[in-house]
């Protein structure tokens, strides 16, 4: 049907539960429910451009909204960490990071930041004439070229868009600085200080070194961010 309950929503959005029953659902696409949100409410809910949803689907109809470099207007597209939205119109320009509440959230940036987004190497498929392909967390599949061997499995990318060509390449190692996407520490920023490998079943661990104190963490929820600084504008 494409609807949910608004109650039964996903924590990660930011929404009010009880103004009214239903709320939009997002069709599949590059990000997991549970760390997207759909486009419609963005445009709505945490840009407030539009008063309600046929306002909304007006504005992204008639291509005023753009989503990693291209114009986006399916209302249900799902939008997730650090994808770059921009409104033309407007000349405004908008990167989606979580904050402290574990709540995906929009921060302003300039047009030269929109022009490029960061992405983690969720894996690594073997494809055709023995290349590897790079299978990234938003869904985006890239060869890395003359990279192929430095890049590995939670490394992140900076790369251009819409063109997908590899700017930076941040490796996962200690060291290097991180974001927690998830988890009680959500939001965090701080230096990979250790990453500790499990001989279980369990996920590893991953020590997060602030100014004055240490946390931990599952793999899952690290994201490195750059080497000497962090690279998210606005963090």
């Amino acid at each position: 049907m494409g609807h949910q309950k608004r109650i039964a929503a996903p924590r990660s959005w930011k929404i009010k539960r009880k103004v009214s029953y239903w709320s939009v659902d997002p069709v599949p696409g590059p990000h997991p429910k549970d760390r997207s949100m759909p486009l419609l409410l963005l445009v709505r809910d945490l840009l407030k451009l539009a008063d309600n949803s046929r306002e909304a689907k007006r504005i992204l109809n008639e291509g005023n909204v753009v989503v990693n470099g291209k114009v986006r207007k399916e209302h249900k597209f799902p939008i997730g960490i650090f994808d770059v939205l921009s409104v033309p119109k407007l000349k405004a320009h908008y990167m989606v990071l979580l904050d402290k509440k574990g709540k995906l959230s929009l921060i302003e940036i300039d047009e030269e930041a929109a022009f490029w987004k960061l992405c983690r190497v969720d894996g690594r498929t073997m494809i055709k004439a023995g290349k590897r392909q790079l299978n990234l967390h938003d869904g985006r599949n890239i060869l890395p070229g003359e990279r192929n061997e430095a890049i590995k499995t939670h490394d992140s990318l900076m790369i251009s868009v819409p063109d997908n060509e590899i700017l930076q390449h941040f490796a996962y190692e200690a060291g290097n600085k991180a974001v927690v996407i998830g988890g009680k520490h959500s939001a965090e920023t701080g230096e990979i200080e250790e990453i500790r490998k499990t001989k279980s079943s369990d996920p590893n661990v991953v020590r997060i070194k602030q100014d004055e104190r240490s946390f931990e963490t599952i793999e899952d929820y690290v994201f490195v961010v750059g080497k000497e600084k962090i690279e998210i504008p606005g963090v």
